[in-house]
């Protein structure tokens, strides 16, 4: 085509345009594409069969010192995969393009030989006489029409040529012109991705060259548009993405895979197994892409992406769910939804939504992450397979004071967060292998109040079965009948010192709003405490431990209290997913989860 000085202003004609051999672009993408293959799979050797079996099978310093350097090899092959991925989408994308426009031209020369028009090697169109002379009555004289690449940025003259040829060859011209200026565009754009696409020398593959990476990724995808991106069926129901999916061929998938994992991981619907494996090439190329900048939130996600990361590397021991990434991204507080155990074949699926001051941190990847991991691990030692999630999917509030501050007091991030947690459950109940799989929602603190918004929408929470709230400052409604699956599928822990669980109700807060704005929370349940609470109310409407509410609430630790000998502490709050220090919440939830809620542990309700 153009070769390396092409582009708008090249000397690509309509005669070369046609000539082009976009099969033999398609031929080099297919080779590009066995070489991502083959260092997918060699990614995949590693690190499920030598990996694991250094580990079982020898031990010593030697051991340590070739499992870092296989793990090291992984992301090699990683990268290679990854570009080489890029290489492919990048040639089927130009040849996508050059096809379109050689399909523009084609049409347009078929009408020109049919009108036996003449088209010169520069596009432009000669016609013939025709019509007659207003005068004389004889043939008006024909012409040549020159083509206009962009002709709405051509003012009209308002001037129409009495040959009625004119038009028609013009109008030929016109297509012939833009389908040469489109195809040259395309051959300039991709020849500069192209170039791009190389590797540093040497064997390793450091950070730098992950950043460059996700600057590689994000040149193709804006480059592949038209030929990949539009075809995802974002508005799609969770079913149909799934069927959409099933529809697609190899190459298409493993197209999509590598030039779109953070859209193909973060789709509801899909299988797990493809989330998770699209969700850890953009893992990789997240981080390349923050780690070029030095800003305050971009280091606390990384942070938190090294971390997950970490976890993903390290092989569970046996008896340990392994670990599936279902969504990653840095978009707002950022997003990461993490399961132990695989939710598509699990008889039992729970899916844990954090509260207040959650975000992408590394807190997030070590706490948040550990109790849906040891909740896993006691689900399945009750019944059937069972897989936990957490669900970092929408912005909680977040507060640098901690419960110290008002920011839990909006309901916005719930409702939007709601919304999102609904349709990340229907890709769940989607995606999943079982005719009928037990489903779970666990809300803590703010999150109870973000399932609560999720069970109002249509529908309520799909293929949910049984909802359990921990913590809760309420969850929007005022009965357990208001949320979808009955009474007695409404599940509350409410530790007795958690002050969450007791801040007064809005109305109560109001007289002792003073009180609220200087000490926050803590003052506002210690003054509310002097307040009338009879009626059960708390921020969020009726306290869902109350037996107004109807909820079957459980056993839960006490938790320290308010005000001890080290001072105010809220730790009441955060300690029911904790079995080393709350076994009994951690336990009734577990049972809950594996579908045994009639073993769970009663307590009566306030």
């Amino acid at each position: 085509m153009s070769g390396p000085g092409g582009g708008a202003g090249s000397a690509l004609t309509w005669a070369a345009l046609r000539e082009v051999r976009c099969a033999e672009l398609e031929e080099a993408a297919d080779g590009w594409g066995r070489v991502s293959n083959r260092a997918d799979a060699a990614r995949d050797r590693i690190e499920g069969q030598l990996l694991p079996g250094l580990r079982d099978t020898q031990k010593g310093e030697a051991v340590g010192a070739a499992v870092g350097r296989l793990r090291r090899l992984g992301m090699n092959f990683q990268y290679i995969y990854t570009e080489c991925g890029l290489l492919r989408t990048t040639l089927n994308s130009l040849a996508h393009e050059i096809k379109t426009q050689q399909r523009v031209l084609q049409g347009a020369l078929d009408d020109a030989a049919a009108l036996k028009f003449t088209v010169h090697a520069d596009g432009s169109v000669t016609y013939p006489a025709a019509g007659e002379g207003l005068v004389d009555g004889k043939p008006l004289a024909g012409g040549t029409a020159s083509g206009i690449p962009n002709p709405g940025m051509v003012t009209p003259s308002g001037l129409v040529a009495p040959n009625p040829n004119a038009g028609k060859a013009q109008d030929i011209a016109d297509r012939v012109a833009q389908a040469v200026r489109t195809a040259a565009d395309a051959d300039w754009r991709y020849t500069r991705i192209l170039r791009s696409l190389k590797a540093q020398e040497g064997l390793d593959v450091p950070a730098a060259t992950w950043t460059d990476a996700a600057a590689d990724a994000a040149a193709v995808r804006q480059a592949a548009g038209s030929y990949l991106k539009d075809a995802i069926p974002h508005d799609a129901s969770p079913a149909e993405r799934k069927k959409w999916w099933a529809g697609l061929t190899d190459e298409q998938r493993e197209e999509y895979l590598a030039v779109y994992p953070d859209r193909i991981g973060n789709l509801d619907g899909l299988p797990a197994l493809v989330r998770d494996a699209a969700n850890r090439d953009n893992l990789q190329l997240l981080m390349g892409k923050l780690e070029g900048r030095g800003d305050e939130d971009s280091a606390t996600k990384l942070a938190a992406l090294r971390e997950i990361d970490r976890q993903l590397r390290t092989v569970p021991k046996v008896g340990e769910p392994p670990m599936y990434l279902l969504g990653i991204g840095d978009q707002g507080n950022g997003r990461a939804i993490v399961s132990y155990g695989n939710p598509d074949t699990a008889r039992n699926v729970a899916a844990y939504v954090p509260g207040l001051n959650t975000s992408l941190d590394e807190e997030f990847a070590t706490n948040d992450l550990k109790r849906a991991r040891d909740l896993s691990i006691i689900s399945n030692r009750h019944g059937e397979s069972a897989a936990v999630i957490a669900w970092l999917g929408y912005d909680a509030p977040q507060s640098p004071d901690g419960l110290e501050s008002l920011s839990v007091a909006a309901d916005g991030r719930a409702e939007d967060g709601g919304v999102a947690f609904r349709e990340f459950m229907g890709g769940v109940q989607a995606a999943n292998g079982n005719s009928d799989p037990h489903m779970t929602a666990i809300g803590h603190s703010y999150g109870s109040r973000t399932v609560g918004a999720a069970t109002q929408n249509s529908g309520g929470l799909p293929g949910v079965d049984d909802i359990v709230f921990v913590g809760s400052p309420g969850v929007g409604v005022d009965s357990a009948d208001e949320l979808g699956v009955g009474r007695d599928h409404v599940f509350v822990g409410a530790a007795a010192n958690d002050v969450v669980t007791k801040l007064p109700s809005k109305d109560e807060a109001v007289l002792g709003a003073a009180e609220m704005l200087i000490g926050g929370p803590a003052a506002a349940y210690v003054f509310g405490g002097l307040l009338d609470r009879g009626d059960d109310d708390v921020w969020f409407g009726k306290d869902p431990a109350s037996e107004a509410f109807g909820a079957r609430r459980f056993e839960v630790g006490d938790g320290p209290p308010l005000i001890g000998t080290q001072g105010i502490t809220a730790d009441a709050h955060s300690e029911y997913f904790d079995p080393e220090v709350d076994r009994a919440s951690v336990e009734n939830m577990a049972l809950i989860a594996a579908g045994r809620a009639n073993r769970i542990q009663r307590e009566e309700p306030r």
